[in-house]
Order: C-alpha cells, then structure tokens, then sequence
C-alpha cells in the first residue's frame, strides 16, 4: 500500500512540474515539440539525474512508462491551453511549490533506501527536485532559477535536512513524507508571498569585483 502511495504521489509530482516545463515553452514561442519536451524535462530530468549519479539504473522514468507518458500528455494539453496557463501564473506557481516538496521527500526517501549518509540523501532530495529546471533553463538560455530564485533550492535543502533529522524518531515512512513535502511547499510559498530571497552577490558592495 505504501509504495503505491508513493507512486501516485511521483507521478503527480511529475505532472505538476510537467506543467511548469510546458509553461516555459509556451513563453519561449516554441511548437508543440518543443513545448512538450520541456515538460518531459522537467517532469523526469532531476528523477533521471539522481538516479544516475547514485548508480540506480535503469532509471525509474524508463522502467515506468507512465512517467513518460504523463509528461507528454501534459505539454500537449498545455500547449493546446497556452492561453488560459499564461494568464493563470499564480497556479502554476503553486503547482511548482507542490512538485518542489513532492520531489524533494520523494528523492530524500530514494536516497535513503540506497543506505547514503546524511549529505547523500540531502543532495538526493535536492537533485530530483531541481535537476530537471536546470536542464529546461540551460535549454531555453536562461540562468538556472535555482542560482538566483527566492529560496527554491534552498526551500528543497532545508526539506533534506528534516528528512534525515526525523529519521531517529521512526515515522511511518508516510508521515515522513508528508512532513517534509509540506514543509518544503510551504517555504516555497512564503517565499513567493513575501518576496524572499538570498542576498545576491555585490548586493552589499557596488565597488566592481576585479
């Protein structure tokens, strides 16, 4: 029961950063190749980045067809609805702040089953969560809003180190979950609201740096 729980929640965690992918190529103009690409990046990259670096292959978006499939009929669906997903940017926001928690607890959880240590299931956490924005940035020429974002990848890095700190307790995996996937969206979220961010480099220093 549980690891169909799980399943569901990485597919919708796929679907919603699926979204997200396919809303950046509808800005960028592209065509329902290019739209629907980004969503799979988006939707599959950070899952396909962990999954390489800790040695888990094949990676699950090819032993699972409907990863795949789910980020398709999303960048087709969102490009037939390009309109109405331009003009909804605050849905698509919060869509985002829900697939950044998803995916963090849900790579903190991989990395855990894999036996890494405290940084390894962090990073875990971090890369499926961001990895596949980097990968549509870099596509479309853009700096990776992880680099410059109000506490994105930080949000999701704060959500790894929750993770491995609840694990003394011994939650059911469950509660686990929930908790860091809310937590992370919820940061994420009143980071949006309130405009928070880290500070930039030479925000405190207008001299040039040589």
């Amino acid at each position: 029961m549980g690891n169909w729980i799980i399943l569901l929640l990485d597919l919708f965690g796929t679907a919603v950063f699926a979204i997200t992918g396919a809303v950046q190529g509808i800005r960028r103009h592209l065509d329902i190749f290019g739209v629907t690409v980004l969503a799979c990046c988006v939707g599959v990259g950070g899952g396909i980045t962990r999954d390489c670096i800790i040695g888990c292959t094949p990676v699950a978006a090819f032993q699972n067809q409907h990863y795949i499939l789910i980020c398709i009929a999303v960048g087709i669906l969102s490009y037939m609805s390009a309109g109405f997903l331009i003009k909804k940017r605050n849905i698509v926001k919060f869509c985002d702040a829900i697939g950044l928690g998803v995916f963090t607890a849900i790579g903190a959880q991989k990395g855990m089953d894999f036996g890494l240590t405290f940084t390894g299931i962090v990073l875990c956490g971090v890369f499926t969560s961001v990895g596949g924005g980097i990968i549509r940035d870099v596509l479309t020429g853009k700096i990776p809003v992880v680099l410059k974002s109000d506490f994105y990848a930080t949000a999701s890095l704060i959500g790894g180190i929750v993770f491995c700190l609840l694990l003394p307790l011994k939650l059911h995996f469950f509660l686990n979950f929930l908790i860091v996937a809310a937590l992370v969206t919820a940061i994420r979220l009143i980071a949006i609201r309130y405009n928070l961010q880290l500070p930039a480099a030479g925000r405190f220093n207008n001299r040039s740096v040589h």
